[in-house]
């Protein structure tokens, strides 16, 4: 339907601009010049400071923020250099139009791009995904990450053609990406756990022994990790809480919390003095009556 929308839009667009081209005059007086340009700013100005804000916590909603102030600086510069080209003004506004408002712009708009790229698509984990996983060089290189294919090579010992083959697997698999610098970096996942039944016959065995695995080492780490919370200090921390929700709203909750998750996750790109790898874990079930 929107689609349908856009197209009509355009269509009808197309002779309006046709009937503009033929009737606007070529110079026009208008009132409240004034305070159209300073209200165009105001607003030039609030989308600045609100994609700043939500673009620094990594937020969704700072993608249109930013394509709008990048859409707002762009006809900015187009006015600016239209309705000064006649004035003594002209060569000062194509300056600022090249030099400042298109490439802010420009950066607006790689900047939203990125927001959009790096956050982790949700995909179902498969059988492709347990090889990964259970792949001893694998782990080493992911968790060795990010780093050059030498400084691999010098790590695990292996060939580095060796380790630029593995890490070329590991992209192709979404697990790595190789930056213009050469480094190789490791990218965030987000599984959806696997319905047996829409597995393939002969891996169903293998993807419910995987999970029964994985969930045994879920069990032993919570063990570990209540036994030893006294140690943790500020690095430790637990929340236990029950909501009454529908299906909907118990999605909903589950994409705050990636969100959540992917902002805090993306807040440096390189490690930092102080960081630590914590475990984070997110379950929500109906539990048995009476247990809570």
């Amino acid at each position: 339907m929107l689609i349908v929308f856009l197209g009509g839009a355009a269509v009808c667009l197309a002779p309006w601009i046709v009937y503009l081209a033929h009737t606007l005059p070529q110079r026009f007086d208008t009132g409240q010049w004034r305070t159209a340009w300073v209200g165009f700013d105001v607003a030039l100005l609030c989308c600045f400071a609100g994609a700043a804000w939500l673009g620094l916590r990594r937020r969704r909603a700072a993608v249109p923020l930013l394509v709008a102030t990048a859409t707002l600086l762009c006809c900015d510069a187009w006015f600016d250099v239209l309705l000064d080209w006649t004035s003594p003004d002209r060569w000062t506004s194509v300056a600022l139009a090249a030099c400042a408002e298109v490439p802010i712009a420009a950066v607006l708009l790689v900047a939203a791009n990125r927001l959009l790229v790096d956050r982790p698509r949700e995909r179902t984990f498969t059988v492709r995904d347990i090889e990964v996983h259970t792949d001893p060089l694998a782990g080493r290189l992911l968790a060795a990450l990010p780093s050059t294919v030498d400084d691999l090579a010098r790590l695990t010992g292996q060939a580095g053609s060796e380790i630029a083959t593995r890490l070329g697997a590991l992209a192709a698999d979404g697990y790595a990406r190789k930056g213009r610098d050469g480094k190789w970096s490791a990218l965030p996942q987000y599984f959806r756990e696997p319905k047996l039944d829409e597995i393939d016959e002969p891996d169903r065995a293998r993807v419910a022994r995987y999970l029964d695995e994985k969930y045994d080492r879920e069990l032993r780490l919570l063990a570990w990790a209540a036994g030893h919370r006294a140690e943790f200090g500020p690095w430790g921390r637990a929340h236990r809480a029950a909501a009454r929700l529908t299906e909907p709203e118990l999605r909903r909750f589950a994409d705050d919390y990636r969100d959540l998750l992917t902002r805090h996750c993306q807040a440096h790109r390189h490690p930092v003095p102080g960081e630590r790898e914590v475990a984070v874990r997110f379950y929500a079930f109906p539990p048995p009556p009476g247990t809570l």
